[in-house]
């Protein structure tokens, strides 16, 4: 994959092995090795693994690493995560890496839809009960009740449950509308008052449930949901992202390339000051088209 155009961190076969200065680190020649690919796109860390696999182990990895990290110092440490085909991979090797301090970890999850039932495939309270929260023990879980009577109440009191943790790590991907949690361009606002809101979905998002095998047709995907919104994502300090799969390849491109804007919400994570982006080829196919910035 030609990625000398970004002009950032990505390897050249041409440098001087040699030259002092330019000689490969360990670190590098390791990725190398490994066929790993590592650039910068403004803030957002990137990184290229040979497989879906392999990209998930490496996303899982960091994140154990940084929560063994936050254990040494503290006694409670907040984890929001994402669902979804896309964290699959991610998820099954997180639960399998050992040393993890789960008795620590009190856990949210991103989004969830409104009316539906929490036994029904697509939930994503049952998707985190089966990929995470039955397999490691966990301090304690809080799920958002999407079938709640009353969802504005549900907001306010899940706003006020992650105030209280202040979570300091953020596990999530990116959706084909360049979403972010629940927060499709229509609805996402990058200065929201609110931290916890109810959003219309789209078109685009709801297809993609269906494309993903949760639905069986775009008419059963519920219209609404309930999101974690961008502002609270962001006072989140590091956010790991795994983002894999041809159907991602478009909006990867997007989000490298667009100015930032919720017309692709995702693009505000170049901003972010440690996030990182976990891609397989298939996700990082179209990156040899984006223009050197």
């Amino acid at each position: 994959m030609p990625l000398a155009q970004y002009g950032v961190s990505s390897f050249s076969l041409d440098r001087q092995k040699g030259a002092g200065k330019n000689r490969w680190s360990e670190k590098e020649l390791a990725s190398l090795l490994m066929g790993i690919t590592r650039f910068q796109i403004d803030c957002l860390k990137v990184e290229v693994h040979p497989d879906r696999e392999s990209a998930g182990r490496a996303a899982a990895q960091a994140a154990a690493e940084y929560l063994r990290q936050l254990a040494s110092a503290q006694d409670s440490i907040g984890v929001v995560f994402a669902t979804g085909a896309s964290q699959l991979e991610m998820l099954r090797a997180l639960v399998s890496v050992g040393d993890i301090p789960w008795d620590k970890v009190v856990g949210f999850h991103l989004d969830e839809y409104v009316g539906i039932d929490e036994n029904h495939p697509a939930s994503f309270r049952r998707y985190l009960r089966e990929n995470l929260v039955s397999r490691v023990p966990l301090r304690e879980f809080f799920e958002i009740d999407g079938g709640s009577s009353d969802p504005d109440s549900v907001c306010l009191d899940y706003a006020h449950r992650l105030h209280a943790v202040a979570p300091q790590l953020c596990l999530l991907g990116i959706g084909e509308n360049g979403h972010l949690a629940f927060n499709e361009p229509a609805e996402a606002d990058f200065h929201d008052p609110a931290d916890v809101k109810i959003v219309t979905l789209d078109s685009t998002c709801r297809q993609q449930q269906v494309a993903e095998g949760w639905f069986g047709s775009i008419e059963e995907v519920p219209a609404k949901a309930i999101t974690v919104t961008i502002p609270a994502l962001f006072r989140i300090p590091r956010l790991i992202l795994s983002v894999p799969g041809n159907r991602k390849a478009p909006i990867v491109k997007r989000v490298f390339q667009e100015s930032i804007s919720t017309h692709c919400p995702a693009t505000v994570l170049r901003t972010h000051p440690d996030a990182t982006v976990y891609l397989d080829p298939d996700s990082a196919a179209q990156l040899n088209e984006v223009a050197a910035r």
